[in-house]
C-alpha cells in the first residue's frame, strides 16, 4: 500500500477556511485517511474527472467535494473544496461551473 504526501495548495487553504470548524475539521479527517492511501484509484468516493478548470480527480465527502491531483506514485495536491447543492457545485459560496 502506498502511503501518500498530501499537500493543501493555497486555494484549497482558502476554501477550507470558509467552512465552520465542525465542517473544516471533519473534511480535513477524511481528505488524510482516504487520500492517504490509494489517491490515484477510483472508487466510490475517488472519481477521475473529464478535462476541467479544477483538477482531475474529485473526492466525494457527502455533500462536499475536494478536487485534487495525483503529483506523482506519493505526492497528492488539494487543489480545491466545495460542496454541492443538487447539481450545483459551490466553492466560497460561489456557484462553479465544471
Amino acid at each position: 500500500m502506498v502511503r501518500f504526501t498530501i499537500t493543501f495548495l493555497q486555494t484549497a487553504r482558502d476554501d477550507l477556511a470558509w467552512f465552520r470548524a465542525d465542517e473544516r475539521k471533519t473534511i480535513y479527517a477524511a481528505v488524510m485517511r482516504i487520500l492517504g492511501t490509494d489517491a490515484g484509484t477510483e472508487s466510490k468516493k475517488r472519481k477521475r474527472l473529464g478535462p476541467n478548470p479544477l483538477a482531475p480527480w474529485e473526492l466525494k465527502l457527502g455533500m462536499y467535494r475536494v478536487f485534487y491531483e495525483v503529483v506523482d506514485a506519493s505526492k497528492v495536491r488539494i487543489v480545491a473544496i466545495g460542496y454541492k447543492q443538487h447539481n450545483d457545485l459551490f466553492i466560497r459560496g460561489e456557484r462553479v461551473q465544471l
